[in-house]
């Protein structure tokens, strides 16, 4: 229920950014046009956007005969988690990253990119395939792929604004209501911040409950704090060719290395994911660690494991 009352409020908002768009451009009959437009979106962000999503990121599906290992683990941690076997995807990109979609767990997809393959230990690749099931079991992949898709949509519109206001377009400021030109530039600007604090606030509070569900689904922390480690060093020097839409559906934030992006991540930061799965100090200070933390973060995972194998 939680999680369906986030979607509600997270296509309410995105929809009210396209409505005022839309009344900016054209007045009542464009905020009609526009409340058509963001009820197909809301329509095709549902069943659509896992799709649309892979498709971005030119992701195939893989079979078992193909990736063996591969399958192997994603099929191992499924049945751990007590979740159907998702697809499973590979993305050409020699970043090495990850993430989840799809409406539900029945619907749900995985997709890796080569270079993690490439580069991640067993153990280590392990621990993110658990974190990206955890998404799927906490049903965190709906909202997310929704705020992609939604985002989108906002950014394809902001831009009609801003060309809009410098060609003249749109509503005058003699109109009822209108904001003319200004308010079409500062639409442009507001909208696109405003559906990027949307994804922030909807992905930075689910990263640490999917690391810790995920170090139960793998049986241990270490493999998952470890890949974390790694991800963050390649995200800098390999920046990964990603859209800011999307940014918040990926274990790291792949835009992490370019230029001002890294302001506005989608993800908290790795020092402190890395410390709550190891049990020690970040450098922030923010979690207070002592000796016993490492042991009841095992504990906690043990006691998950135990519970996901009755």
């Amino acid at each position: 229920m939680g999680n369906q009352l986030r979607t509600a409020v997270l296509l309410a908002i995105m929809t009210v950014f396209i409505l005022l768009i839309g009344q900016l451009l054209g007045g009542a009959q464009g905020m009609l046009i526009a409340l058509v437009f963001a009820t197909a979106m809301n329509f095709f962000s549902y069943w659509y956007s896992d799709k649309i999503v892979l498709r971005m990121y030119g992701a195939r599906e893989v079979t078992a005969g193909q990736y063996p290992e591969l399958h192997g683990m994603v099929a191992s941690l499924s049945q751990r988690a007590g979740l159907p076997m998702p697809k499973v995807y590979i993305i050409a990109q020699e970043t090495p990253n990850a993430f989840a979609t799809g409406r539900n767990p029945a619907h749900a997809a995985v997709a890796v990119t080569e270079g993690l393959l490439k580069l991640m230990k067993p153990d280590e690749i392990t621990g993110v395939l658990a974190h990206e099931l955890s998404h799927v079991k906490n049903r965190d992949i709906l909202i997310g792929s929704i705020a992609a898709t939604m985002a989108g949509a906002i950014m394809v519109l902001a831009n009609m604004a801003r060309w809009s206001a410098i060609f003249g377009l749109g509503r005058s400021d003699n109109e009822e209501g209108g904001l003319g030109g200004f308010g079409l530039i500062l639409m442009s600007i507001i909208a696109p911040i405003g559906a990027m604090i949307i994804q922030m606030a909807v992905s930075r509070s689910r990263e640490y409950l999917a690391d810790a569900t995920g170090a139960g689904f793998a049986g241990s922390p270490d493999g998952l704090a470890n890949a974390l480690e790694k991800l963050g060093n390649y995200s800098k020097r390999l920046p990964m060719n990603a859209s800011p839409q999307t940014a918040h559906m990926f274990i790291v934030n792949p835009l992490s290395g370019k230029s001002l992006m890294s302001l506005f991540s989608t993800h908290p930061p790795l020092a402190d994911r890395i410390a709550r799965l190891r049990g020690t100090r970040p450098p922030s200070g923010k979690f207070d660690a002592d000796p016993r933390d490492r042991r009841n973060m095992s504990d906690r995972g043990r006691a998950l494991w135990d519970e996901l194998s009755r």
